[in-house]
């Protein structure tokens, strides 16, 4: 689990957007790019080489 602090203070390191946290699959969303950075032994991987492009149907999941 991320502390809520470093939550506050991460951003998308492409667009600067705020990030969400999928608890689930332990990664960090980036709505306006849509891309799923990993989070690893409680340590964000904010690479762009390491995210993943979301699917449609994921990105339409954000939203609703």
């Amino acid at each position: 689990m991320l502390d809520t602090k470093l939550l506050d203070i991460l951003a998308c390191p492409l667009c600067k957007s705020p990030l969400h946290y999928d608890k689930i699959k332990e990664e960090l969303i980036c709505r306006a790019d849509r891309l799923a950075f990993p989070v690893r032994d409680d340590i964000p991987v904010m690479l762009e080489d390491e995210a993943r492009t979301l699917s449609a149907e994921e990105t339409d999941a954000l939203y609703k």
